[in-house]
């Protein structure tokens, strides 16, 4: 994790080289290592260093290639670099000798603009083309690396790691984004591009971005996750041995590093997983996995160690705690949003941060993250989809059975879930021979009447809404008045071009039908890249850099191909990970079903430590909000959560929750931008 920022004149203008040290300082707690600028005419790039790897302590960017005109600025890790020093023929210097800088500069100089294509690893780096006078950017896959840029055409264009290097400029506009705000109070769009500010963009994840000499800026997609062939192995041993192989690889890859290394231990089967196998990797080296848990003496049901321990009782860690029950989600605020540039801040966030804080005083600088390992590998239950359309009704009532022994879900839920969803959608696609079809075959083995499922979920949804009404009148039944519990302000909503009694798209499409389709749809969703941006801000707060196994390309390329009875087997979900790391995994945590849920030490959090900012929020400081909020559904939301004596409903939480986030987030905002403008520039060092 290190820090990249660049400014490119459009209008021709020398570069100011204060502007580029004021960006730079802007984010020098993304590398603590050294800082350096470099000029020339109409175009500066920046970078702060974090030396992680061995070849990065020999790193010095911006780096200029005297022979090929090429500069370069990064913040990446390559992964595959022997296969790149061959293709490259790079035979003059040791491997150990060559950065990944320089890789990726030679990558260009003989692939291009395709040269993204033949990366493996976590990038985002700008090479200015001195030739062809253009800039050329570009992002890692899944977008582990952020990169912000703000373009105003004929005039400048920018780009920096983080927002805030770009909003310390006083000539890029700092307005907050409406339909980005719209979008996290009631989600209806999916734009990867979008921040909270109006002005400054994201490079979607696995895109390029050129910006030639007459200003005209261009992005394209240089790959795209596909669902593809299924993959036909001959056994379940060879499935299994090939992801162990293939996730044994990932977790390798991140472990290259010129210091201690260190993992995130919940006690969950991702971060378990990522531990052992990292243990297993370094320990014949002498060098053991430090870890890091958090603990909840106070909340005992949220506490995990009756899975933690087993692990670290196998040998080969450093284990370390943090008592995750002293404090509330939203305790450090004022801290978050010294890094956190955008409202999305996520109920759990608050456990990681005290992670990182706890990794970086242990002296450690790169964490391993289980981060959705749950996508990656996937539960699997879509799978009830696919026997539902198949009419493998007997197959559907085992896999259920044994998945409500090991994950405590009823039966009951899940043919209410998958078996009526698709009788639904049949109806919608007029498909009733089907649907006659499918009921008898749903009523003889559920046991439920065949004339109630053709009555209800036939022959009811092709009445018209009217009709009914006059029917439940004459059978005396009350009539229910639509309730509206959307959080957005409806004046608001209506001028973004929204309304707020619609379902967000997730809900609104079809649902997927196949666990293939399920997973991909989760791993391409704006969500996913927002999370993840999330992560490697609160990681860069403490100078780490975190490092996801489950998002090697590899890995999910591979993960995404396996057919469904490899998730979920015999009631088991991600069964071909507990497969093959039978043997390296504590059987406790290789076979246990399902996860601690959090709520609890949440609920104590928000409403003991945090109750008296939640309550001057809510009741006298929302002005800020007013524009964007349904006031009147967000104090019903309220009300509702601090008079429950029984766990947190999410339906009153998230609403909550998003509302004083956004509150929070306004408020540090306006004070940020506030001191921005009146602030002077101060003398940097490595300008001379």
């Amino acid at each position: 994790m290190s820090g990249i920022v660049g400014i490119y004149n459009l209008d021709n203008q020398a570069i100011e080289q204060k502007k580029l040290v004021l960006m730079v300082d802007a984010i020098a707690h993304r590398g603590p290592d050294g800082a350096d600028i470099w000029c020339s005419d109409a175009v500066g790039l920046g970078h702060r260093m974090l030396w992680t790897t061995p070849e990065s302590l020999l790193e010095k960017l911006p780096f200029v290639d005297q022979t090929t005109k090429l500069v370069i600025t990064a913040d990446l890790r390559i992964d595959n670099r022997d296969e790149l020093i061959s293709a490259l023929s790079i035979n003059h210097c040791p491997p150990e000798k060559i950065t990944d800088s320089k890789l990726v500069l030679a990558a260009y100089e003989k692939w291009g603009e395709q040269c993204p294509t033949k990366l493996l690893g976590d990038f985002a780096f700008v090479i200015w083309d001195q030739n062809q006078q253009k800039l050329f950017c570009a992002r890692d896959h899944f977008g582990i690396k952020p990169l912000y840029y703000c373009y105003q055409p004929g005039k400048k264009f920018y780009f920096a790691s983080e927002m805030k290097a770009l909003l310390c400029l006083p000539e890029v506009p700092k307005k907050v984004n409406e339909i980005a705000i719209a979008n996290h109070l009631h989600p209806f769009i999916e734009d990867k591009s979008i921040t909270s500010y109006k002005h400054i963009y994201r490079l979607p994840p696995a895109h390029t971005m050129t910006v030639n000499a007459t200003g005209k800026l261009k992005t394209r997609s240089y790959w795209s996750l596909e669902i593809g062939e299924e993959l036909k192995l001959n056994s379940d041993a060879e499935y299994a041995a090939a992801f162990r192989e293939i996730f044994t690889e990932a977790v390798r890859c991140r472990l290259r590093s010129a210091f201690p290394v260190s993992c995130h231990l919940s006690g969950g089967l991702d971060s378990s997983s990522i531990a052992c196998v990292a243990r297993d990797i370094l320990q014949p080296k002498g060098i053991k996995l430090h870890t890091f848990s958090n603990i909840f003496e106070k909340v005992p049901e949220c506490d995990e160690r009756q899975y933690i321990n087993p692990v670290l009782n196998q040998g080969g860690f450093v284990p370390h705690y943090v008592h995750a029950d002293q404090s509330g989600p939203l305790s450090e605020w004022q801290k978050y949003y010294q890094y956190m540039e955008e409202p999305f801040i996520g109920p759990s966030h608050f456990l990681v941060w005290g992670l990182n804080r706890a990794t970086q005083q242990a002296g450690i600088r790169i964490s391993l993250d289980g981060f959705d390992g749950d996508t990656t590998v996937s539960h699997g239950v879509t799978y009830f989809a696919e026997l539902a359309r198949q009419g493998k009704w007997q197959q559907f009532i085992q896999e259920a059975k044994a998945i409500s022994q090991h994950f405590n879900t009823s039966l009951a839920a899940l043919f209410y879930q998958y078996a009526i969803t698709y009788l639904q959608e049949l109806v919608k696609q007029r498909k009733y021979l089907t649907f006659g079809k499918t009921a008898w075959q749903i009523g003889q083995h559920f046991r439920v009447s065949r004339r109630r499922l053709f009555v209800r979920y036939g022959i009811k949804p092709l009445v018209p809404e009217y009709i009914l009404k006059i029917w439940r009148s004459l059978r005396g039944y009350k009539q229910n008045q639509p309730q509206v519990t959307s959080l957005i302000n409806p004046q608001f909503a209506q001028q973004i071009g929204i309304n707020p009694l619609t379902s967000s798209p997730e809900q609104d499409q079809n649902p997927a039908i196949t666990v293939r389709e399920e997973q991909w749809r989760t791993l391409n969703s704006a969500l996913f890249t927002t999370v993840l941006e999330l992560g490697d801000l609160c990681a860069a707060a403490f100078s780490l850099e975190s490092r996801h196994p489950f998002m090697d390309k590899r890995l999910i390329e591979f993960c995404l191909s396996l057919p469904p009875e490899q998730k979920l087997h015999q009631g088991w979900s991600r069964f071909i990970m507990r497969r093959a790391l039978d043997g390296i995994l504590p059987q406790e945590v290789q076979w246990r079903g399902g996860k601690t849920d959090m709520t609890p030490n949440f609920q104590r959090g928000l409403l003991h430590f945090d109750r008296q900012l939640l309550d001057e929020v809510m009741t006298s400081d929302v002005s800020n909000i007013q524009e964007f909020v349904d006031l009147k559904s967000l104090h019903r939301f309220y009300n509702n959560l601090i008079s429950t004596s029984e766990d947190i409903n999410d339906d009153s939480t998230l609403p909550v929750w998003k509302a004083l986030t956004l509150s929070l987030w306004l408020n540090h905002t306006q004070k940020t931008i506030s001191r921005t403008r009146g602030s002077a520039v101060s003398a940097c060092s490595y300008l001379d």
